[in-house]
């Protein structure tokens, strides 16, 4: 017994500082072993003065038990949980009634024959063990400890493999990898600028980059072919729950000589294997349609559809056009007004009816007027205030458009469309979801194509850039002499299950193209070559065709993780204003780095 302890003691003293094995490496193959873990105590549980610990790290958890038997059982007494300790022990195999076939470790527990804390904790703000449910203001400025829980302990592992996963498979395609600059000049990517003083030249500054748009279009220029880059991208944005204020991340990438579709081609098996490598095997869609901007706007009110849900929106002005449904009858008198149905297949009881105008009015609309159809045993009638007011023959042209039948519904919009069109969107996702036509585990795609290059201010008229403003205009410069509202862009986004995953284009490789269509936005050319001189300079001395996209990563990784919230899958986000509470950032700034920056705070307006 004296000869083993010695031998034991000497195996201990060879072994590594903190550990022989990670909390998930021990099997019934170790049973007699010595060996030494590190990790977090999980939870201590004491059943009659046998205590058992769960100590967990990055790999598992394995179980640990201390009686009295043990020389430092006082010591194992004082743990609590998330304390960071280091045991030497015994491992045992459990009884077979105790085996726990949920964790690797089930088979065996390790009897703890000593006992090192490497780090004690204070009272825990919030607990890891468990499922409880905290502010997120807590969580945030407890980062650190929120990432301990399972949940974002694997939200964190699944987004570095999407990372890994995509970087391989952009290898595979022949492009390279080459990163571009942070700290940069001021370009109009339709967010607000993070502005960064220059000590070295006071009253200048520099700009985080909203995205290396000019960058990966000048490595282009350069003769690089294929570029990719996990790309950190900077925007002073209002924050939404799929939308971070600050930085995110996206994978970027750029081609030569390419059209649209060549771009759909390289991406699509890109983000295709992504989703069904991680995608915890739901359904993935191979039928990537394309959609032009307008049809998406009529058919689902948004530019970002979830084909999930089969809804799929109709003019139907011509039905009450004359009619006698006043208030319908009198906006199509009035010039780009349109009535816009949203069939509700099963939808039709007059209580789900009554419950989506209600949804209407919260959304800020009058109401939403529905007919529904229902079976009065000699036959279909249809029912609702809109068609008594248009009569039988109206109705039944309406439901043969739609496709309804018993049992069926459909609500109407009217006015015009930039007026209601979102919320009818929403209006149609409510529907295909309190209806139970949305699907819930596959994820379908659809390439938006055909985007206007301008829009108008509604208040001041003035025509701006719609999208990304370096892409090149259908139908070239001959398309820059017309209505600048009526010109389409090779602009391009991917829709999955609701929310937009990649936008790209076809960039504009033209000097005279280029100053045309900022021309058209209110630059005049001088401030082309202001803002944009290395693009303006570059693009004389042979620019290829080419085009590109990126697709935001976060948001990627937060559908496959299936979490709602975009917070749930960064490290450390930023609050809902747009604070970092964990490390108090914005904060004030020194009177010292104001002075050699030459800079003064105003005070808040009141």
């Amino acid at each position: 017994m004296y000869r083993a302890d010695i031998f034991s003691r000497l195996r201990i003293s060879l072994m590594h500082a903190y550990r022989s094995h990670s909390c998930a490496a021990l099997t019934a193959a170790n049973v007699g072993d010595t060996v030494r873990l590190s990790g977090w105590v999980h939870r201590v549980r004491d059943h009659g003065g046998v205590l058992f610990i769960d100590l967990r790290d990055t790999y598992g958890i394995t179980q640990l038990i201390c009686d009295p038997d043990s020389p430092v059982f006082a010591q194992v007494e004082k743990v609590r949980s998330e304390w960071c300790i280091r045991i030497d022990g015994t491992v045992k195999a459990r009884d077979a009634s105790l085996v726990n076939p949920k964790i690797p470790t089930g088979e065996i527990e390790v009897f703890v024959r000593d006992i090192e804390v490497l780090g004690a904790a204070a009272e825990l703000p919030l607990m890891v063990f468990g499922d409880q449910e905290y502010p997120e203001e807590t969580r945030l400025k407890y980062r650190y400890l929120d990432l301990r829980r399972d949940a974002m302990q694997q939200n964190m592992k699944l987004r570095s493999d999407v990372i890994a996963s995509m970087r391989k498979r952009m290898w595979d395609k022949g492009f390279r990898e080459f990163q571009t600059p942070i700290i940069t000049a001021s370009s109009p990517e339709g967010a607000r600028d993070f502005l960064v003083p220059s000590r070295l030249h006071p009253g200048k500054f520099y700009a985080l980059p909203q995205a290396p748009q000019q960058f990966k279009q000048l490595i282009m220029v350069s003769g690089y072919d294929k570029y990719f880059q996990i790309a950190p991208c900077f925007r002073d944005e209002d924050p939404r729950a799929d939308r971070s204020p600050t930085d995110f991340y996206q994978l970027d990438l750029e081609m030569s000589f390419v059209e649209q579709q060549d771009v759909f081609d390289t991406i699509q098996p890109v983000i295709t294997g992504i989703f069904e490598e991680f995608g915890g095997g739901k359904p993935v869609s191979q039928d990537w349609p394309l959609i032009s901007y307008a049809d998406s706007a009529l058919w689902y009110g948004t530019d970002k559809p979830d084909l999930r849900n089969p809804i799929k929106m109709q003019v139907v002005s011509e039905h009450f056009a004359g009619s006698g449904f006043a208030i319908f009858a009198k906006l199509l008198e009035q010039e780009g007004t349109e009535i816009r149905a949203i069939p509700a297949p099963t939808g039709g009881s007059r209580k789900f009816c009554d419950r989506m105008n209600a949804f209407v009015q919260k959304e800020g609309l009058p109401g939403m007027g529905y007919i529904f159809w229902r079976d009065q045993g000699e036959g279909m009638e249809a029912a609702g205030p809109l068609a008594k007011n248009i009569g039988p023959e109206r109705t039944e042209a309406i439901r043969q458009q739609l496709g309804l039948g018993v049992g069926d519904a459909a609500f109407f919009l009217g006015g015009k469309p930039a007026a209601f069109e979102a919320v009818a969107g929403r209006a149609r996702t409510v529907i295909g979801e309190e209806l139970g036509l949305t699907e819930t585990d596959s994820f379908k795609f659809a390439w938006i194509v055909d985007f206007p290059m301008y829009e108008a201010d509604e208040e001041t008229g003035k025509v701006d850039f719609s999208h990304n403003p370096f892409s090149m205009p259908q139908g070239g410069l001959d398309a820059l002499n017309g209505d600048p509202l009526k010109v389409l862009g090779y602009q391009y986004d991917l829709a999955c299950n609701g929310y937009e995953l990649i936008s790209g284009a076809i960039r504009n490789h033209k000097l005279d193209v280029m100053i045309k269509a900022f021309e058209l936005a209110g630059y005049d050319e001088a401030e082309v070559h202001k803002r944009f001189g290395g693009m303006v300079n570059a693009f004389q001395y042979g620019a290829p065709p080419h085009g590109g996209c990126a697709a935001g990563i976060d948001r990627i990784v937060m559908l496959l993780a299936d979490e709602a919230n975009i917070r749930e899958v960064i490290m450390f986000p930023m609050n809902q204003r747009a604070e970092d509470l964990m490390m108090n950032a914005p904060s004030d700034p020194q009177n010292e780095q104001l002075r050699e920056l030459r800079l003064r705070v105003l005070p808040p307006e009141a």
